[in-house]
């Protein structure tokens, strides 16, 4: 029987559910009906799926009706910009290209690169600077190249690995310059940062419920009413007809509890991790001097959670095995695709070379995190580099 990490600093990748949405969860999968059958069980549970809808909607500053449920964030990042793009082609066959960072997380990423091969859209990758981060006037000069050909624009809202927050609005704003519908992934913004789909001017917005304490396999795509993605589910037609589906009731009410409960203690969490992160920082700097932290320095234009680093002469995967076996558990900045480890796509868009790119570690902090899992980390880290370092030089 495997055992749980001493330290979890990898809430990134998923967040302890909330007491009181496992509460919330547990209560519903006792109860019966499906939420699109016309009987009173049915009846009970549709009610439970659109109070949670109207919760979800009040956090995320959207309408009820701009609300649509997805199995995660994933689905809905496929959705938006595949439905988005194929909607516009539709349209007009000139509108094939579509604006985007190399610095997406891959739900977004890849489904950009299948359109481009096997459905005829053009990638225009948009520059970043060495901290992650996309100027408004880089998008305008980008859509000014060929407006009318643009189909959609899709920016995440907070990276996943260095934790760079996008000035999502004025991104926005620049894309409705021009008439083309703007997407934004706030998976990761959403737990940490006062989200808000109407401020923002998105006319798509993607979240999921196990970044903010509620359960893996249900998200939502906030979107607008006047935006008509082709579906990329069919069937009964449930959630406007654009995603068709069985609807989760147990997930979505935890989804809508965590959702609430996140949102109410966000501005006390985030003072916290902000400074527990920067002890972090502090510490790990202190420990291995020519460590390089990675993305924005520590202000609002990083994630409050979020500190990621490149440990020169270091394997990435080696160094977190290495703190794995000290209980400690993190993430490292590279995707292994068929067993074989790549460098960030991230760390190499931002500039760096694929020797610091494929030697970082991302450590991510929650609302479990504490004092003494930041002391655990600064006390084994240094000697774990070192470890790294001379496994690497063999």
């Amino acid at each position: 029987m495997t055992t749980s990490p001493v330290v979890y600093l990898d809430h990134a990748a998923t967040t302890p559910m909330l007491p009181e949405a496992i509460a919330a969860m547990t209560d519903e999968l006792a109860q019966l009906g499906n939420p699109s059958s016309l009987h009173s069980a049915g009846r009970r549970a549709r009610r439970v799926v659109e109070e949670s809808r109207e919760q979800l909607a009040e956090v995320f500053g959207a309408r009820a009706s701009e609300v649509i449920f997805t199995s995660g964030g994933t689905e809905a990042d496929n959705l938006a910009v595949k439905g988005l793009f194929w909607a516009r082609r539709a349209a007009d066959e000139r509108r094939r290209r579509i604006l985007t960072t190399a610095v997406e997380h891959h739900a977004v990423f890849d489904s950009v690169r299948w359109l481009c091969d096997s459905q005829g859209a053009q990638a225009n990758w948009l520059a970043v600077d060495p901290s992650g981060l996309v100027c408004a006037d880089v998008l305008r000069a980008a859509l000014a190249d060929d407006p009318a050909a643009a189909a959609v624009v899709s920016i995440m809202w907070a990276n996943n690995e260095v934790g760079a927050v996008q000035p999502v609005a004025a991104l926005a704003a620049v894309a409705h310059e021009f008439g083309v519908p703007f997407h934004t992934d706030a998976v990761q913004a959403a737990a940490q940062l006062p989200v808000s789909f109407a401020e923002s001017a998105a006319d798509a917005m993607t979240v999921t419920a196990h970044k903010l304490g509620g359960p893996v396999g249900v998200g939502a795509l906030l979107l607008s009413k006047s935006i008509s993605p082709v579906p990329v589910l069919h069937g009964g037609g449930q959630e406007r007809d654009i995603r068709s589906g069985t609807l989760d009731t147990p997930a979505i009410r935890a989804f809508a509890v965590a959702a609430v409960a996140s949102a109410e203690r966000r501005s006390l969490d985030t003072k916290r991790i902000t400074e527990l992160r920067d002890d972090l920082i502090r510490q790990v700097l202190h420990a291995v001097p020519d460590a390089e932290l990675n993305g924005p320095p520590p202000g609002p234009s990083r994630l409050p959670g979020n500190a990621h680093f490149s440990f020169p002469g270091c394997e990435g995967d080696a160094l977190l095995l290495l703190l794995d076996a000290k209980g400690i558990a993190c993430s490292t900045g590279s995707a292994c695709t068929a067993g074989v480890a790549e460098p960030s796509h991230v760390l190499l868009a931002m500039g760096a070379d694929e020797s610091r790119a494929r030697g970082s570690l991302r450590f991510s902090l929650g609302h479990t995190t504490t004092q003494a899992d930041v002391d655990a980390l600064g006390a084994v880290i240094g000697e774990a580099v070192a470890r790294a370092r001379r496994a690497a030089a063999r």
